[in-house]
């Protein structure tokens, strides 16, 4: 079923194809013309002719109505409540479909393969197949490179570093030796994977360094952003599971554990030897203590700060974290202290007043 629509996309660098293509790979029903032809893809609100968008947020309705986009995916639910001037493609989850078939496009695009003749790769390496290797990338001893794995130009792997199958490292990742990335990972230019992990002793009036001599350990299925460190144990390793998700500037130390299918928003810093369960979620620039365990399933606002271990499903904000109803309370409170101030400044005076 994907074959025509691949052939479509190899065929036409300028993603030229017909919405009879898109409605065979997303299992769609068509209402309209199913011969015409999308030659780009648009928000809803900027359509224009040749273009396809999609319609998944309620309150984007009425630029269903008016849009001059060729066709747009909406829900199997959708039903026009007047006339509407593109062609609709339905599916179970718009959404979800619109991003299938931009990872279909962005997987295309980058579908690089060869090796650089100004590649360096150590003669013991174990290189796959179908593999790219861009200029000035560099490859240790004993590193071995799955198959279809994309590492763009100034890429660096330390020796007896391990990278699975169909993953890619962006420009100028660097990935310090003995270090492991599952298959089918991201990691975005610029992120350092394996560097000493924050350890000092101190010792008359200065610091001796500890010698970090584990690695990390990255499982399958995930996405690093730009300019992420995760950094090598002391002994054992820093462990992140499956399907975990990092933004850009995340600070991840040493001997951490992020549990299966959590994901943090940029420049949150996670300290030494906590341990995050499964399915969690951090807002931007949370900061997360040492030595503490943060359960399942536990949601964290915005600029939080968690100091000590949580049970799971909890949902915590504030600076020290703790319940998120909890927080809003004090924030009411907060907002009320100076008309309290006045009030005990008032009656103070009447005191004296009366003395």
């Amino acid at each position: 079923m994907l074959t025509s629509f691949y052939r479509t996309f190899a065929e036409n660098l300028n993603m030229e194809f017909t919405v009879a293509q898109i409605a065979e790979i997303l299992s769609a029903d068509v209402v309209g013309n199913p011969e015409a032809i999308i030659k780009s893809v648009s928000k809803i609100e900027e359509g224009c002719d040749g273009a396809l968008t999609f319609l998944a947020n309620p309150k984007y309705t009425h630029f269903i109505y008016e849009t001059k986009a060729t066709a747009a995916i909406v829900n199997r639910s959708f039903v026009p409540e007047k006339p509407v001037p593109c062609i609709l493609i339905k599916v179970d989850d718009a959404y979800t479909a619109f991003a299938t078939l931009l990872n279909f496009y962005n997987n295309l695009k980058n579908n690089k393969k060869g090796i650089s003749p100004l590649a360096c790769i150590d003669e013991s390496a174990t290189i796959g197949k179908d593999v790219y290797i861009g200029e000035f990338v560099s490859i240790g001893a004993n590193v071995v490179i799955g198959d279809e794995v994309k590492l763009f130009p100034h890429v660096c792997i330390g020796d007896h570093a391990r990278v699975g199958a169909r993953t890619t490292l962006h420009f100028g990742v660097k990935m310090y030796a003995e270090c492991q990335i599952g298959q089918d990972c991201i990691v975005h230019a610029g992120s350092v994977i394996g560097a000493d992990g924050f350890g000092f002793a101190a010792q008359d009036g200065s610091f001796l360094k500890v010698p970090q001599i584990g690695n990390v350990v990255i499982e399958d299925g995930v996405e690093i952003g730009a300019n992420t460190c995760i950094d090598r144990a002391t002994m054992g390793s820093t462990i992140i599971h499956a399907n975990v998700k990092l933004d850009n500037l995340i600070q991840i130390a040493h001997n951490v554990e992020v549990g299966e299918g959590s994901a943090f928003a940029a420049q949150c810093g996670v300290a030494g030897s906590a341990k995050i369960g499964k399915h969690c979620i951090f807002g931007g620039q949370t900061a997360v203590n040492g030595h503490i365990a943060i359960g399942n399933n536990v949601m964290v606002g915005a600029c939080s700060a968690v100091a000590a271990s949580t049970q799971d499903n909890e949902m915590l904000f504030g600076r020290p974290a703790i319940p998120h109803r909890e927080e809003q309370k004090l924030i009411i409170y907060r907002k009320k202290l100076p008309e309290l101030y006045n009030r005990v400044a008032q009656l103070e005076k009447l005191l004296k007043e009366k003395e």
